[in-house]
Protein backbone atom coordinates (compact mmCIF):
# COMPACT_ATOMS: atom_id res chain seq x y z
CA UNK A 1 0.00 0.00 0.00
CA UNK A 2 1.01 3.90 -0.54
CA UNK A 3 0.19 4.73 2.59
CA UNK A 4 2.93 1.92 4.49
CA UNK A 5 5.51 5.29 3.19
CA UNK A 6 3.47 6.66 7.19
CA UNK A 7 3.07 3.73 8.65
CA UNK A 8 4.97 0.88 8.13
CA UNK A 9 8.45 -0.14 9.71
CA UNK A 10 10.33 0.98 13.09
CA UNK A 11 11.30 4.55 10.93
CA UNK A 12 7.53 5.40 11.08
CA UNK A 13 7.17 5.15 14.84
CA UNK A 14 6.91 8.88 15.14
CA UNK A 15 4.48 8.88 12.25
CA UNK A 16 2.43 6.49 14.00
CA UNK A 17 2.33 8.07 16.89
CA UNK A 18 0.65 11.55 15.32
CA UNK A 19 -2.02 9.46 13.83
CA UNK A 20 -2.62 7.73 17.51
CA UNK A 21 -2.84 11.28 18.58
CA UNK A 22 -5.97 11.45 16.47
CA UNK A 23 -7.49 8.13 17.52
CA UNK A 24 -6.55 5.97 15.03
CA UNK A 25 -6.18 2.45 16.59
CA UNK A 26 -3.51 0.24 15.15
CA UNK A 27 -6.43 -1.81 13.40
CA UNK A 28 -7.31 1.13 11.20
CA UNK A 29 -3.65 1.71 10.46
CA UNK A 30 -3.56 -1.75 9.12
CA UNK A 31 -6.33 -0.95 6.67
CA UNK A 32 -6.02 1.49 3.47
CA UNK A 33 -6.01 5.24 4.16
CA UNK A 34 -8.36 6.55 2.11
CA UNK A 35 -8.37 10.40 1.49
CA UNK A 36 -12.02 12.48 1.75
CA UNK A 37 -11.17 16.11 0.06
CA UNK A 38 -14.25 17.81 1.56
CA UNK A 39 -15.39 21.07 -0.05
CA UNK A 40 -18.29 21.51 2.89
CA UNK A 41 -18.77 24.91 4.08
CA UNK A 42 -21.54 27.39 5.20
CA UNK A 43 -20.96 29.95 2.50
CA UNK A 44 -22.76 27.70 -0.46
CA UNK A 45 -26.31 26.26 -0.58
CA UNK A 46 -25.11 23.44 -3.11
CA UNK A 47 -22.18 22.79 0.54
CA UNK A 48 -24.26 23.53 3.04
CA UNK A 49 -25.11 19.98 3.34
CA UNK A 50 -21.42 17.95 2.55
CA UNK A 51 -20.58 16.60 5.88
CA UNK A 52 -23.76 14.86 5.60
CA UNK A 53 -22.81 13.15 2.37
CA UNK A 54 -18.65 12.56 3.77
CA UNK A 55 -20.58 10.88 6.91
CA UNK A 56 -21.98 8.75 4.17
CA UNK A 57 -18.35 7.66 2.64
CA UNK A 58 -17.35 7.49 5.45
CA UNK A 59 -19.39 4.60 6.47
CA UNK A 60 -19.17 2.48 2.98
CA UNK A 61 -15.04 2.48 3.98
CA UNK A 62 -15.76 1.38 6.87
CA UNK A 63 -17.65 -1.15 5.86
CA UNK A 64 -15.94 -2.28 2.79
CA UNK A 65 -12.31 -2.21 5.56
CA UNK A 66 -10.85 0.85 4.69
CA UNK A 67 -9.35 3.62 6.99
CA UNK A 68 -11.26 7.31 5.59
CA UNK A 69 -9.41 10.44 6.68
CA UNK A 70 -11.03 13.95 5.66
CA UNK A 71 -9.26 16.50 5.04
CA UNK A 72 -11.04 20.04 3.86
CA UNK A 73 -10.75 22.06 0.62
CA UNK A 74 -11.92 25.98 -0.27
CA UNK A 75 -15.58 26.21 -2.35
CA UNK A 76 -17.11 29.63 -3.87
CA UNK A 77 -20.77 29.57 -4.06
CA UNK A 78 -20.84 31.83 -7.82
CA UNK A 79 -24.21 33.27 -7.28
CA UNK A 80 -22.81 34.86 -4.03
CA UNK A 81 -19.57 35.84 -5.92
CA UNK A 82 -21.49 37.32 -8.75
CA UNK A 83 -21.40 41.16 -10.45
CA UNK A 84 -18.69 42.43 -7.75
CA UNK A 85 -14.57 41.79 -7.30
CA UNK A 86 -15.60 38.42 -5.90
CA UNK A 87 -16.69 36.93 -9.42
CA UNK A 88 -12.75 37.45 -10.17
CA UNK A 89 -11.47 34.75 -7.92
CA UNK A 90 -14.15 32.08 -8.69
CA UNK A 91 -12.05 30.64 -11.45
CA UNK A 92 -8.95 30.73 -10.43
CA UNK A 93 -10.37 28.72 -7.51
CA UNK A 94 -10.13 25.88 -9.58
CA UNK A 95 -6.18 25.65 -9.39
CA UNK A 96 -6.09 26.06 -6.19
CA UNK A 97 -8.68 23.35 -5.11
CA UNK A 98 -6.35 20.72 -7.69
CA UNK A 99 -3.79 22.02 -6.35
CA UNK A 100 -4.45 21.86 -2.39
CA UNK A 101 -5.58 18.09 -3.36
CA UNK A 102 -2.43 17.39 -4.71
CA UNK A 103 -0.49 18.87 -1.88
CA UNK A 104 -2.35 16.74 0.59
CA UNK A 105 -3.01 13.23 -0.69
CA UNK A 106 1.14 13.74 -1.55
CA UNK A 107 1.70 14.53 1.91
CA UNK A 108 -0.20 12.11 3.36
CA UNK A 109 0.36 8.88 1.05
CA UNK A 110 -3.22 8.37 0.85
CA UNK A 111 -3.59 5.17 -1.14
CA UNK A 112 -7.12 6.55 -3.04
CA UNK A 113 -9.13 9.67 -2.82
CA UNK A 114 -12.96 10.23 -2.81
CA UNK A 115 -13.69 13.66 -3.92
CA UNK A 116 -16.97 15.52 -2.42
CA UNK A 117 -17.66 18.31 -4.82
CA UNK A 118 -20.82 20.31 -5.80
CA UNK A 119 -21.01 23.55 -7.49
CA UNK A 120 -19.33 24.89 -10.64
CA UNK A 121 -15.07 24.95 -9.66
CA UNK A 122 -15.19 22.51 -7.11
CA UNK A 123 -16.37 19.52 -9.40
CA UNK A 124 -13.49 20.29 -12.27
CA UNK A 125 -10.93 21.35 -9.60
CA UNK A 126 -11.17 17.76 -8.17
CA UNK A 127 -11.52 16.28 -11.25
CA UNK A 128 -8.11 18.04 -12.09
CA UNK A 129 -6.68 16.43 -8.74
CA UNK A 130 -7.56 13.01 -9.48
CA UNK A 131 -6.36 12.93 -13.41
CA UNK A 132 -3.03 14.31 -12.20
CA UNK A 133 -2.62 12.30 -9.07
CA UNK A 134 -3.89 8.59 -11.19
CA UNK A 135 -4.46 7.67 -7.62
CA UNK A 136 -7.71 5.24 -7.16
CA UNK A 137 -10.58 8.16 -7.09
CA UNK A 138 -13.97 8.52 -7.42
CA UNK A 139 -16.16 12.08 -6.91
CA UNK A 140 -19.55 11.74 -5.27
CA UNK A 141 -21.23 15.31 -5.40
CA UNK A 142 -23.96 16.26 -3.18
CA UNK A 143 -26.50 16.86 -5.50
CA UNK A 144 -29.02 19.22 -6.89
CA UNK A 145 -31.38 21.72 -5.43
CA UNK A 146 -35.33 20.92 -6.24
CA UNK A 147 -36.81 23.71 -8.08
CA UNK A 148 -39.02 26.21 -6.04
CA UNK A 149 -42.43 26.54 -6.89
CA UNK A 150 -44.45 30.37 -7.99
CA UNK A 151 -48.00 31.13 -7.73
CA UNK A 152 -48.07 33.66 -10.52
CA UNK A 153 -50.95 35.38 -12.14
CA UNK A 154 -52.09 32.64 -14.14
CA UNK A 155 -50.79 29.39 -12.79
CA UNK A 156 -48.12 27.73 -10.62
CA UNK A 157 -44.60 27.39 -12.35
CA UNK A 158 -41.16 25.86 -11.41
CA UNK A 159 -38.16 28.57 -10.79
CA UNK A 160 -34.57 28.53 -9.84
CA UNK A 161 -31.94 30.97 -9.29
CA UNK A 162 -31.96 32.46 -12.66
CA UNK A 163 -35.53 33.39 -12.23
CA UNK A 164 -34.20 35.81 -9.85
CA UNK A 165 -31.45 37.26 -12.03
CA UNK A 166 -33.85 37.55 -14.58
CA UNK A 167 -36.62 39.66 -12.39
CA UNK A 168 -34.43 42.27 -11.95
CA UNK A 169 -34.11 43.05 -15.42
CA UNK A 170 -37.87 42.77 -15.69
CA UNK A 171 -38.09 44.83 -12.49
CA UNK A 172 -35.78 47.83 -14.41
CA UNK A 173 -37.83 47.55 -16.88
CA UNK A 174 -41.09 47.93 -15.43
CA UNK A 175 -42.30 44.65 -16.76
CA UNK A 176 -42.69 43.38 -13.22
CA UNK A 177 -43.46 44.62 -9.52
CA UNK A 178 -41.01 44.38 -6.65
CA UNK A 179 -43.86 42.93 -4.76
CA UNK A 180 -43.75 39.55 -7.70
CA UNK A 181 -39.83 39.65 -7.47
CA UNK A 182 -40.20 39.77 -3.40
CA UNK A 183 -42.28 36.22 -3.88
CA UNK A 184 -39.51 34.83 -6.40
CA UNK A 185 -36.90 35.98 -4.38
CA UNK A 186 -38.57 33.86 -1.35
CA UNK A 187 -39.49 31.08 -3.29
CA UNK A 188 -36.62 30.08 -5.83
CA UNK A 189 -33.98 28.48 -4.12
CA UNK A 190 -35.90 26.16 -1.51
CA UNK A 191 -33.21 23.34 -0.49
CA UNK A 192 -29.52 22.62 -0.12
CA UNK A 193 -28.27 21.59 -3.44
CA UNK A 194 -26.33 22.63 -6.15
CA UNK A 195 -28.89 25.13 -8.00
CA UNK A 196 -31.76 23.36 -9.93
CA UNK A 197 -31.32 24.08 -13.65
CA UNK A 198 -28.69 22.58 -16.01
CA UNK A 199 -25.95 25.56 -15.26
CA UNK A 200 -22.39 25.02 -14.61
CA UNK A 201 -22.58 23.14 -11.17
CA UNK A 202 -25.23 20.11 -12.27
CA UNK A 203 -23.25 20.15 -15.90
CA UNK A 204 -19.91 19.10 -14.43
CA UNK A 205 -21.92 17.31 -12.27
CA UNK A 206 -23.17 15.04 -15.10
CA UNK A 207 -20.41 14.95 -17.30
CA UNK A 208 -18.59 13.62 -14.10
CA UNK A 209 -21.00 10.57 -14.41
CA UNK A 210 -20.74 10.58 -18.16
CA UNK A 211 -16.74 10.16 -18.28
CA UNK A 212 -17.25 7.45 -16.15
CA UNK A 213 -15.45 9.29 -12.80
CA UNK A 214 -19.15 9.34 -10.82
CA UNK A 215 -21.41 6.75 -9.88
CA UNK A 216 -24.66 6.28 -11.97
CA UNK A 217 -27.09 8.38 -10.32
CA UNK A 218 -24.18 11.05 -9.41
CA UNK A 219 -24.94 14.02 -11.47
CA UNK A 220 -29.44 13.57 -11.09
CA UNK A 221 -30.44 12.65 -7.84
CA UNK A 222 -31.35 15.82 -5.50
CA UNK A 223 -29.44 16.60 -2.55
CA UNK A 224 -32.58 15.80 -0.13
CA UNK A 225 -33.10 13.25 -1.59
CA UNK A 226 -32.19 9.62 0.88
CA UNK A 227 -30.97 7.47 -2.24
CA UNK A 228 -28.18 10.52 -2.45
CA UNK A 229 -26.85 9.03 1.58
CA UNK A 230 -27.18 5.18 -0.18
CA UNK A 231 -24.91 6.69 -3.37
CA UNK A 232 -22.63 8.40 -0.83
CA UNK A 233 -22.17 5.27 0.72
CA UNK A 234 -22.08 2.94 -2.49
CA UNK A 235 -18.91 5.36 -3.35
CA UNK A 236 -17.34 4.64 0.37
CA UNK A 237 -17.78 0.76 -0.86
CA UNK A 238 -16.40 1.33 -4.24
CA UNK A 239 -13.36 3.38 -3.47
CA UNK A 240 -12.11 0.26 -1.88
CA UNK A 241 -12.61 -1.92 -4.78
CA UNK A 242 -10.79 0.26 -6.92
CA UNK A 243 -7.78 0.89 -4.73
CA UNK A 244 -7.83 -3.56 -4.16
CA UNK A 245 -7.98 -3.28 -8.26
CA UNK A 246 -5.44 -0.49 -8.94
CA UNK A 247 -8.08 1.04 -11.38
CA UNK A 248 -7.16 4.70 -11.80
CA UNK A 249 -8.43 8.10 -13.13
CA UNK A 250 -6.40 7.66 -16.36
CA UNK A 251 -7.32 4.23 -17.06
CA UNK A 252 -11.07 6.13 -16.59
CA UNK A 253 -10.78 9.17 -18.35
CA UNK A 254 -9.00 8.20 -22.16
CA UNK A 255 -9.83 9.85 -25.33
CA UNK A 256 -13.06 7.64 -25.63
CA UNK A 257 -14.46 8.57 -22.11
CA UNK A 258 -14.27 12.60 -22.94
CA UNK A 259 -15.61 12.24 -26.05
CA UNK A 260 -18.74 9.95 -24.70
CA UNK A 261 -18.84 13.18 -22.16
CA UNK A 262 -18.54 15.66 -24.76
CA UNK A 263 -21.55 13.70 -26.61
CA UNK A 264 -23.78 13.75 -23.62
CA UNK A 265 -22.73 17.20 -23.12
CA UNK A 266 -24.16 18.08 -26.22
CA UNK A 267 -27.51 15.95 -25.62
CA UNK A 268 -28.23 17.67 -22.15
CA UNK A 269 -27.67 21.50 -23.25
CA UNK A 270 -24.82 22.07 -20.76
CA UNK A 271 -22.83 25.44 -19.48
CA UNK A 272 -20.46 26.75 -21.92
CA UNK A 273 -18.17 26.37 -18.87
CA UNK A 274 -17.84 22.69 -19.72
CA UNK A 275 -15.54 23.44 -22.62
CA UNK A 276 -13.04 25.27 -20.04
CA UNK A 277 -13.33 22.31 -17.80
CA UNK A 278 -13.36 19.51 -19.63
CA UNK A 279 -10.58 20.67 -21.88
CA UNK A 280 -8.35 21.68 -18.56
CA UNK A 281 -9.25 18.37 -16.97
CA UNK A 282 -8.26 16.36 -20.36
CA UNK A 283 -4.73 18.12 -20.26
CA UNK A 284 -3.87 16.63 -16.57
CA UNK A 285 -5.23 13.55 -18.34
CA UNK A 286 -2.74 13.84 -20.73
CA UNK A 287 -5.37 14.19 -23.85
CA UNK A 288 -5.93 17.04 -25.74
CA UNK A 289 -9.02 18.24 -26.96
CA UNK A 290 -9.37 20.37 -29.88
CA UNK A 291 -11.81 22.84 -29.74
CA UNK A 292 -13.21 21.52 -33.64
CA UNK A 293 -13.52 18.50 -32.27
CA UNK A 294 -16.83 19.99 -29.87
CA UNK A 295 -18.07 21.10 -33.00
CA UNK A 296 -17.32 17.38 -34.77
CA UNK A 297 -19.64 16.02 -31.94
CA UNK A 298 -22.17 18.44 -31.27
CA UNK A 299 -23.09 18.20 -35.49
CA UNK A 300 -23.53 14.37 -34.93
CA UNK A 301 -25.52 14.67 -31.59
CA UNK A 302 -29.11 15.86 -31.64
CA UNK A 303 -29.87 18.01 -28.71
CA UNK A 304 -32.45 15.77 -26.32
CA UNK A 305 -32.61 17.72 -22.90
CA UNK A 306 -34.34 21.14 -22.58
CA UNK A 307 -33.52 21.97 -19.15
CA UNK A 308 -33.58 25.54 -17.77
CA UNK A 309 -32.13 28.07 -18.49
CA UNK A 310 -33.01 27.02 -21.90
CA UNK A 311 -36.30 25.20 -21.27
CA UNK A 312 -38.66 24.45 -18.52
CA UNK A 313 -37.36 21.20 -17.12
CA UNK A 314 -35.06 20.82 -13.96
CA UNK A 315 -32.78 18.46 -13.05
CA UNK A 316 -35.05 16.62 -10.53
CA UNK A 317 -37.49 15.65 -14.11
CA UNK A 318 -34.76 14.58 -15.31
CA UNK A 319 -33.61 12.27 -12.51
CA UNK A 320 -37.13 10.99 -12.60
CA UNK A 321 -36.81 10.45 -16.64
CA UNK A 322 -33.72 7.77 -15.90
CA UNK A 323 -30.69 10.38 -15.26
CA UNK A 324 -27.85 10.22 -17.00
CA UNK A 325 -27.86 6.71 -17.69
CA UNK A 326 -31.10 6.73 -19.36
CA UNK A 327 -29.59 9.94 -21.48
CA UNK A 328 -26.52 7.44 -22.37
CA UNK A 329 -28.70 4.56 -23.32
CA UNK A 330 -30.91 6.79 -25.93
CA UNK A 331 -27.60 8.15 -27.53
CA UNK A 332 -25.80 4.50 -27.45
CA UNK A 333 -28.93 3.72 -29.28
CA UNK A 334 -27.84 5.56 -31.79
CA UNK A 335 -23.82 4.59 -32.24
CA UNK A 336 -22.88 7.81 -30.57
CA UNK A 337 -21.46 6.17 -27.15
CA UNK A 338 -18.17 4.64 -26.61
CA UNK A 339 -19.85 1.46 -24.80
CA UNK A 340 -16.69 0.12 -23.94
CA UNK A 341 -15.26 2.53 -21.89
CA UNK A 342 -14.28 1.94 -17.98
CA UNK A 343 -15.98 3.42 -15.14
CA UNK A 344 -15.37 3.73 -11.48
CA UNK A 345 -18.03 0.74 -11.33
CA UNK A 346 -15.40 -1.54 -12.62
CA UNK A 347 -17.96 -2.01 -15.64
CA UNK A 348 -18.22 -0.40 -18.82
CA UNK A 349 -20.16 2.46 -19.98
CA UNK A 350 -22.49 -0.61 -21.53
CA UNK A 351 -23.14 -2.61 -19.01
CA UNK A 352 -24.02 0.04 -16.47
CA UNK A 353 -26.67 1.14 -18.80
CA UNK A 354 -27.95 -2.34 -19.77
CA UNK A 355 -30.98 -2.70 -17.70
CA UNK A 356 -31.90 1.49 -17.60
CA UNK A 357 -35.12 2.74 -18.77
CA UNK A 358 -36.14 6.03 -20.26
CA UNK A 359 -39.05 6.77 -18.14
CA UNK A 360 -40.31 10.53 -19.44
CA UNK A 361 -39.81 10.96 -23.41
CA UNK A 362 -40.91 14.51 -22.98
CA UNK A 363 -37.42 14.85 -20.54
CA UNK A 364 -35.67 12.73 -22.83
CA UNK A 365 -36.18 12.74 -26.31
CA UNK A 366 -35.98 9.69 -28.72
CA UNK A 367 -33.48 10.71 -31.55
CA UNK A 368 -35.92 10.80 -33.93
CA UNK A 369 -37.73 13.51 -31.92
CA UNK A 370 -34.82 16.21 -30.50
CA UNK A 371 -35.76 19.30 -29.19
CA UNK A 372 -32.57 20.20 -31.77
CA UNK A 373 -31.11 18.40 -34.47
CA UNK A 374 -27.72 19.53 -33.22
CA UNK A 375 -25.87 19.45 -29.73
CA UNK A 376 -26.31 22.28 -27.27
CA UNK A 377 -22.83 24.14 -27.84
CA UNK A 378 -20.91 25.28 -31.13
CA UNK A 379 -17.51 26.43 -30.99
CA UNK A 380 -17.36 29.26 -33.64
CA UNK A 381 -14.41 31.02 -35.21
CA UNK A 382 -13.51 33.76 -37.19
CA UNK A 383 -11.03 37.04 -37.35
CA UNK A 384 -12.47 38.50 -33.82
CA UNK A 385 -12.35 35.33 -32.27
CA UNK A 386 -9.01 33.02 -34.70
CA UNK A 387 -8.66 30.65 -31.86
CA UNK A 388 -12.43 30.58 -31.26
CA UNK A 389 -15.36 31.73 -29.24
CA UNK A 390 -18.18 29.41 -27.33
CA UNK A 391 -21.81 29.89 -27.62
CA UNK A 392 -24.74 27.06 -26.13
CA UNK A 393 -26.70 27.36 -29.65
CA UNK A 394 -29.38 25.48 -27.93
CA UNK A 395 -30.26 28.21 -25.78
CA UNK A 396 -30.49 31.06 -28.95
CA UNK A 397 -33.72 31.98 -30.12
CA UNK A 398 -34.18 31.51 -33.72
CA UNK A 399 -34.22 34.83 -35.13
CA UNK A 400 -30.91 35.41 -33.69
CA UNK A 401 -28.99 32.12 -35.17
CA UNK A 402 -28.35 34.65 -37.54
CA UNK A 403 -27.45 38.76 -36.49
CA UNK A 404 -25.72 41.53 -37.52
CA UNK A 405 -25.38 44.94 -36.13
CA UNK A 406 -23.25 47.88 -34.94
CA UNK A 407 -20.79 47.16 -32.03
CA UNK A 408 -21.40 48.99 -28.52
CA UNK A 409 -18.21 48.68 -27.01
CA UNK A 410 -17.24 48.47 -22.92
CA UNK A 411 -14.13 47.94 -21.03
CA UNK A 412 -15.36 46.07 -18.32
CA UNK A 413 -18.53 43.93 -17.16
CA UNK A 414 -20.10 47.17 -15.03
CA UNK A 415 -20.09 49.07 -17.45
CA UNK A 416 -22.16 46.95 -20.25
CA UNK A 417 -24.35 46.05 -17.32
CA UNK A 418 -24.89 49.91 -16.41
CA UNK A 419 -25.76 51.02 -20.29
CA UNK A 420 -28.43 47.81 -20.32
CA UNK A 421 -30.12 49.17 -17.35
CA UNK A 422 -30.16 52.65 -18.38
CA UNK A 423 -31.93 51.76 -21.58
CA UNK A 424 -28.92 52.89 -23.36
CA UNK A 425 -29.15 49.57 -25.67
CA UNK A 426 -31.33 49.41 -28.61
CA UNK A 427 -32.68 46.33 -30.83
CA UNK A 428 -29.76 45.27 -33.18
CA UNK A 429 -27.40 45.99 -31.04
CA UNK A 430 -24.30 43.54 -30.30
CA UNK A 431 -22.78 44.19 -27.06
CA UNK A 432 -18.73 44.20 -26.40
CA UNK A 433 -17.56 43.31 -23.01
CA UNK A 434 -13.58 42.92 -23.10
CA UNK A 435 -10.36 42.75 -20.72
CA UNK A 436 -12.93 40.20 -18.98
CA UNK A 437 -10.59 37.08 -20.13
CA UNK A 438 -8.36 35.18 -17.73
CA UNK A 439 -5.55 37.47 -17.42
CA UNK A 440 -7.66 40.82 -18.51
CA UNK A 441 -10.27 40.07 -15.36
CA UNK A 442 -8.05 38.72 -14.38
CA UNK A 443 -10.09 35.36 -13.70
CA UNK A 444 -12.53 35.51 -16.88
CA UNK A 445 -15.97 36.87 -14.92
CA UNK A 446 -19.46 35.12 -15.66
CA UNK A 447 -21.77 37.99 -16.83
CA UNK A 448 -24.73 36.86 -15.68
CA UNK A 449 -25.85 40.16 -14.46
CA UNK A 450 -26.82 41.57 -17.98
CA UNK A 451 -27.19 38.83 -19.77
CA UNK A 452 -29.84 37.90 -17.20
CA UNK A 453 -30.64 41.70 -17.31
CA UNK A 454 -31.21 41.16 -21.61
CA UNK A 455 -33.42 38.38 -21.04
CA UNK A 456 -35.47 40.05 -18.31
CA UNK A 457 -36.06 42.94 -20.05
CA UNK A 458 -36.98 40.95 -23.12
CA UNK A 459 -34.18 42.13 -25.68
CA UNK A 460 -32.69 38.21 -26.03
CA UNK A 461 -34.23 38.08 -29.24
CA UNK A 462 -32.81 41.11 -30.71
CA UNK A 463 -29.12 41.69 -28.54
CA UNK A 464 -26.18 40.06 -29.03
CA UNK A 465 -23.25 39.92 -26.17
CA UNK A 466 -19.70 39.34 -27.23
CA UNK A 467 -17.15 38.46 -24.45
CA UNK A 468 -13.45 37.30 -23.78
CA UNK A 469 -14.86 36.76 -20.40
CA UNK A 470 -17.12 33.93 -19.90
CA UNK A 471 -21.16 33.51 -19.16
CA UNK A 472 -22.58 31.80 -16.16
CA UNK A 473 -24.61 28.22 -16.71
CA UNK A 474 -27.42 29.81 -16.41
CA UNK A 475 -27.48 32.28 -19.57
CA UNK A 476 -29.36 32.09 -22.34
CA UNK A 477 -29.70 34.07 -25.68
CA UNK A 478 -27.05 34.75 -28.17
CA UNK A 479 -24.39 35.45 -25.79
CA UNK A 480 -20.79 33.90 -27.44
CA UNK A 481 -18.43 33.82 -24.76
CA UNK A 482 -14.75 32.79 -24.31
CA UNK A 483 -13.16 34.81 -27.54
CA UNK A 484 -9.38 34.35 -27.62
CA UNK A 485 -7.06 36.07 -28.16
CA UNK A 486 -8.40 37.81 -25.49
CA UNK A 487 -8.03 41.85 -25.53
CA UNK A 488 -5.13 41.76 -22.98
CA UNK A 489 -3.56 39.53 -24.84
CA UNK A 490 -3.58 41.85 -27.62
CA UNK A 491 -6.64 39.81 -29.31
CA UNK A 492 -8.78 41.33 -31.81
CA UNK A 493 -10.99 41.97 -29.48
CA UNK A 494 -9.03 44.58 -28.03
CA UNK A 495 -9.83 47.03 -31.09
CA UNK A 496 -12.77 46.80 -31.89
CA UNK A 497 -14.58 50.61 -31.54
CA UNK A 498 -18.51 51.54 -31.30
CA UNK A 499 -20.12 51.18 -34.50
CA UNK A 500 -17.69 48.71 -36.13
CA UNK A 501 -20.35 46.42 -37.53
CA UNK A 502 -20.01 42.66 -36.52
CA UNK A 503 -21.47 39.50 -37.84
CA UNK A 504 -22.76 36.51 -35.93
CA UNK A 505 -23.25 32.95 -38.05
CA UNK A 506 -24.05 30.30 -35.44
CA UNK A 507 -25.04 27.76 -37.60
CA UNK A 508 -22.03 28.30 -40.12
CA UNK A 509 -19.75 28.42 -37.13
CA UNK A 510 -18.31 32.00 -37.82
CA UNK A 511 -17.93 35.74 -36.54
CA UNK A 512 -16.97 38.29 -38.40
CA UNK A 513 -15.92 41.92 -37.43
CA UNK A 514 -16.64 43.99 -40.41
CA UNK A 515 -12.90 45.51 -40.99
CA UNK A 516 -10.42 44.64 -43.48
CA UNK A 517 -7.26 42.55 -42.44
CA UNK A 518 -5.16 45.95 -43.18
CA UNK A 519 -7.16 47.71 -40.27
CA UNK A 520 -7.24 45.38 -38.05
CA UNK A 521 -3.34 45.54 -38.11
CA UNK A 522 -3.12 48.99 -38.35
CA UNK A 523 -5.87 49.14 -34.87
CA UNK A 524 -3.49 46.53 -33.25
CA UNK A 525 -0.49 48.46 -33.75
CA UNK A 526 -1.55 51.30 -32.07
CA UNK A 527 -2.88 49.47 -29.12
CA UNK A 528 -1.29 48.81 -25.91
CA UNK A 529 -2.53 46.83 -22.62
CA UNK A 530 -4.19 48.81 -20.35
CA UNK A 531 -2.91 48.56 -16.56
CA UNK A 532 -3.81 45.36 -14.64
CA UNK A 533 -7.08 45.61 -12.54
CA UNK A 534 -5.63 43.34 -9.58
CA UNK A 535 -1.95 44.59 -9.28
CA UNK A 536 -1.05 42.19 -6.34
CA UNK A 537 -2.12 38.84 -4.66
CA UNK A 538 -3.22 35.84 -6.06
CA UNK A 539 -5.23 36.66 -8.12
CA UNK A 540 -2.29 38.89 -9.90
CA UNK A 541 0.20 36.08 -10.27
CA UNK A 542 -2.83 33.98 -11.47
CA UNK A 543 -2.98 36.74 -14.63
CA UNK A 544 0.62 36.15 -15.23
CA UNK A 545 0.70 32.52 -15.35
CA UNK A 546 -3.16 31.52 -17.64
CA UNK A 547 -3.25 30.26 -20.22
CA UNK A 548 -5.89 31.30 -23.26
CA UNK A 549 -9.57 30.06 -22.59
CA UNK A 550 -9.29 27.95 -25.92
CA UNK A 551 -6.73 26.23 -23.96
CA UNK A 552 -9.05 25.41 -20.29
CA UNK A 553 -7.52 28.95 -19.05
CA UNK A 554 -5.11 26.03 -17.25
CA UNK A 555 -2.03 27.77 -15.12
CA UNK A 556 1.60 27.19 -16.96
Amino acid sequence: MRSNRIKVGIERAPHRSLLKAMGYTDAELKRPLIGIANSANAVAPGHIHLDKIVEAVKAGIYMAGGTPIEFGTIGVCDGIAMNHIGMNFSLGSRELIADSIEVMATAHAFDAMVMVPNCDKIVPGMMMAAARLDLPAIIISGGPMLAGKYHGKDDEKKIDLITVFESVGAVLSGKMTREEQALIEEAACPTCGSCAGMFTANSMNCLTEAVGMGLPGNGTIPAVMAARIRLAKEAGLQIVRLMEKQITPRQIMTEKAFRNALTVDMALGCSTNTVLHLTAIAKEAQINIDLNLINEISEATPHLCSLSPGGHHHMEDLDQAGGVSAVIKVLSNGNLINEDALTVTGKTVGENHQDVSIRDNAVIRPLDHPYHEQGGLAVMFGNIAPEGCVVKQSAVKTEMLRHQGPARVFDSEEGASAAIKEGQITKGDIIVIRYEGPMGGPGMREMLTPTSAIAGMELDGDVALLTDGRFSGGTRGACIGHISPEAMQGGPIAIVEDGDFISIDIPVKKITLQLSEKEIRDRLSRWSPPKPKIASGYMARYARMVSSSSEGAIVK
